[in-house]
Order: structure tokens, then sequence, then C-alpha cells
């Protein structure tokens, strides 16, 4: 076997061996009860949604500060959801 082979297999069976341990722990402790998931999915959301909002409001001052149009709204609006999604992720993998 070459060197990417190995490495793949590898990869393969620490795939498998995850997957085996997240059956073994969903059949010990069963299926997470739905408020926890619908709790789950609102703290995901306000992690989206506040440093946009945030993003917004310190994009419009900077705009009004300097009469620069939307220019800083735009940016500091897209930075923020940028900034909100990389919390999310985050999140949705410690879980």
């Amino acid at each position: 076997m070459t060197e990417p082979d190995r490495e793949g297999r590898k990869e393969m069976e620490e795939a498998v061996r995850l997957r085996q341990e997240r059956r073994a722990r969903w059949q010990a402790e069963g299926e997470r009860p739905i408020w926890k998931n619908l709790s789950m999915i609102g703290g995901l959301g306000w992690l989206i949604v506040i440093p946009t909002l945030l993003g917004v409001l310190l994009g419009r001052w900077i705009d009004d500060m300097f009469e620069t149009g939307v220019t800083f709204s735009g940016a500091l609006t897209f930075a923020g959801a940028c900034l909100g999604l990389y919390f999310a992720w985050k999140r949705m993998n410690q879980e």
C-alpha cells in the first residue's frame, strides 16, 4: 500500500470508530428530548443574529458620522454575519 492509502485507511477507521461510539452512546442514553433540540436551534439563531445586528448598528453609526452612505453598514453587516456563522459553527461542533 502506498502512503496516501494508509492515511485514507486510518481516516476511515477513525470515522467508523466515532460512528460506533456515537451509536453506542445513543443506545445507552436514548434520543435527546425535543425541547433540548429546539433550545439548541434557538441558541444558534441568536449566535448569528446578535453579531449581525451589532454590525448593522455600528455600521450605521459610523456612516452617519462620516457621511459615507452605506459603505460601513454593508461591510460591518457582512462581517457580523460571518462572525455569527463562525460562532454557530463552533457551537455546533461542540455538541
